[in-house]
């Protein structure tokens, strides 16, 4: 049943950025960059619903309440496709930080594009970090919030990854708070499984924290012990203890 459910959901899927791309794609470029993020949003909505309905899925979401008005810093774990979809969806208008690869895709890349997102050449890190510190700063006094996942690539549940402080350091210099989000959709919408699994998907936000007069270390160490302990209570899969700084050192 699930892998009906899952092929159902994928034509859909498939067909949304078709007609979407179609559709969106050619009025997209006249638009505003605000009128943008709401048209090609749609496709967003539509997919985040599709799924829950499609796959037996069914969303708590909690905190909703704490995303404030202005620009902030996102930093969420990330362990598939869907919260790269529904963030974008919490908080518009959003920059993310991501590959440069997915640009390339036909449709869905294109869209990107016109979104300004901080797309980064993964083979070249430390160029990578410059960019990202500079166009997300950047970002930011422009008004948009930027989207960062601090693993840095997709985890599954159940497996812990040290967290990259270019968010923190992004929002401490800007002045702007660090909004947190911990989910286990990775549990419903497997990353290196095209079959989806019906039941809960739980996403908590948390209050936004405060960067001014704080180091970027301080700021990520509360957001990763929060985001942890939010997954601790959330996921179906049990957490990994952290590792120590021994571990850490010969890892």
């Amino acid at each position: 049943m699930n892998a009906l459910r899952s092929a159902i959901f994928y034509v859909g899927y498939f067909l949304a950025i078709l007609v979407f791309g179609l559709l969106c794609l050619p009025v997209a470029p006249l638009l505003p960059l605000a009128g943008r993020y709401r048209l090609l949003n749609l496709y967003n909505h539509f997919i985040v619903g599709w799924f829950a309905r499609v796959c037996g899925v069914r969303y708590e979401i909690r905190g909703r309440d704490n995303v404030p008005a202005g620009p902030v810093v996102i930093l969420a774990n990330h362990q598939c496709e869907w919260e790269t979809l529904f963030l974008q969806v919490l908080k518009p208008p959003v920059c993310t930080v991501l590959k440069q690869e997915l640009l390339r895709l036909p449709l869905f890349g294109w869209a990107l594009r016109l979104l300004h997102p901080i797309a980064l050449d993964r083979s070249r890190p430390a160029r990578a970090m410059k960019q990202v510190l500079s166009q997300g700063t950047r970002r930011l006094g422009e008004g948009l919030s930027v989207l960062i996942f601090p693993e840095g690539t997709r985890v599954e549940p159940g497996v812990r990854r040290r967290y990259n402080k270019s968010g923190a350091v992004i929002a401490c210099r800007a002045g702007v708070p660090v909004l947190p989000v911990a989910h286990n959709a990775g549990e419903r919408w497997p990353g290196r499984h095209w079959v989806k699994n019906p039941g809960r998907l739980s996403v908590v936000v948390g209050e936004p924290i405060a960067t001014e007069g704080r180091t970027p270390e301080e700021v990520l160490v509360e957001v990763e012990g929060w985001i942890e302990a939010r997954l601790a209570e959330i996921s179906e899969v049990p957490r990994p203890a952290p590792a120590t700084r021994k571990d850490a050192a010969s890892a």
